[in-house]
């Protein structure tokens, strides 16, 4: 996949740590849960939480401009066009749209991978209310899972949903070859990027996906409750989740409201979730993004990678197991010799360092506002716990 800018340009960051509210005492290793919210997205937050004490403020503009700006940013982030970014509640309903607009009958498969986050799996199930099939890939002993979901992709498939890493252990998935499989066999390709996007460089246009969707809760540092869906042109005209009021073409005409239509407003736009321009959500989202954007994802990468290497590579040194297949830099499942992973987890909480337990593995995931001497806490915290 083609980054976002020129390998020269990947430079750690200076330290981030002050950009968030993060006690000095406090290890917190877990972006891949939920990332701390920065301090200037709350500020933002603050003061659009107060602005809806004074509704006479805010006028039919205000529920378009904002969200224009974020379609925008988004569109940066992923070098694509803003007409095709929807804003949505969650990354389920984005692919939950997907699901509804795939054409499956009886014979067809779906291919996603086993073990993926439920939000790209639950909708899909949808499927097999016609006949379909869903075909779980499971890791390979090589660990080669592209390959393994390239093969299980053939002329009977109607779509394809993957993450371009795994929510558990930061295993990666080359989705332009996935991409490339399922052009070929004429089936619809969605890309969850959740745990990945704003870490990981991803161009739409380079892997060909329908749909990329990201929550924005994580490595895009917004929000609960708000995230992003990029549609392909061609697939701008399927049918909305909801029919609601702002999807319509003219709905920026407050006082024309009942002049129904059946037409809807340009590109992704109907894709939009209902009441997508939340007056607190939406600025948050804004800052958070203009941060992401400020930074780049080139730097977070840079700074993030190093940090993640040297718990890989500390926690090998402790006897902890690391997945050999290709892994992304900013996640890490590691595999506990003996004894329970939430034992683990509550000793590491207990001395106020916090990661994650997912699957079998003890998933670590540091960010910008990490230090090396985070990293020291915890593998001397993994020392005394196992």
């Amino acid at each position: 996949m083609t980054g976002m800018l020129t390998v020269g340009a990947r430079q750690p960051l200076p330290p981030q740590r002050d950009a968030f509210d993060i006690p000095d005492d406090v290890a917190y290793l877990n972006c891949a849960f939920m990332s701390p919210q920065p301090r200037r997205v709350t500020d933002v937050g603050i003061a659009a939480l107060q602005r809806k004490q004074r509704p006479w403020q805010i006028g039919p503009e205000d529920f378009f401009a904002d969200l224009e700006r974020l379609r925008a940013l988004f569109a940066q982030l992923i070098q694509g066009d803003p007409d095709g970014v929807a804003v949505v509640p969650a990354a389920s309903y984005a692919l939950s749209t997907a699901a509804a607009n795939v054409s499956a009958s009886d014979g067809d498969r779906i291919v996603i991978l086993a073990d993926q986050y439920p939000s790209n799996v639950y909708p899909w199930h949808l499927a097999q209310r016609s006949g379909a099939t869903v075909v779980a890939v499971r890791r390979p002993r090589d660990g080669d899972w592209t390959r393994a979901v390239v093969e299980s992709i053939d002329e009977r498939t109607a779509a394809v949903a993957v993450p371009n890493c795994h929510f558990m252990t930061g295993a990666l998935i080359d989705v332009a070859t996935v991409g490339e499989a399922a052009r070929a066999a004429g089936a619809t390709f969605v890309v969850d990027a959740t745990q990945s996007l704003g870490v990981l460089p991803l161009r739409p246009d380079d892997i060909g996906a329908d749909m990329v969707v990201a929550a924005g809760y994580k490595w895009l540092l917004g929000p609960y409750s708000l995230g992003y869906a990029w549609t392909a042109p061609h697939c701008r005209d399927w049918r909305p989740l909801e029919q609601h009021w702002a999807g319509r073409k003219g709905s920026e005409d407050f006082a024309n409201l009942t002049a129904y239509t059946d037409a809807f407003r340009a590109g992704a736009r109907r894709f939009d979730g209902g009441e997508a321009s939340n007056f607190v959500l939406v600025p948050m989202a804004l800052a958070a993004l203009e941060t992401v954007v400020e930074w780049t994802v080139d730097r977070v990468a840079a700074t993030v990678e190093p940090l993640t290497a040297a718990i890989t590579e500390g926690a090998a040194a402790l006897g902890l197991s690391v997945p050999a297949e290709p892994r992304a830099g900013h996640i890490v499942g590691l595999g506990l010799p003996v004894g329970s992973p939430d034992a683990v987890v509550q000793s590491l909480a207990a001395a106020k360092i916090h990661v994650s337990v997912r699957g079998d593995s003890l998933r670590v995931s540091p960010y910008v506002f990490n230090t090396d001497a985070d990293v020291a806490r915890l593998l001397a915290a993994l020392r005394a716990a196992l």
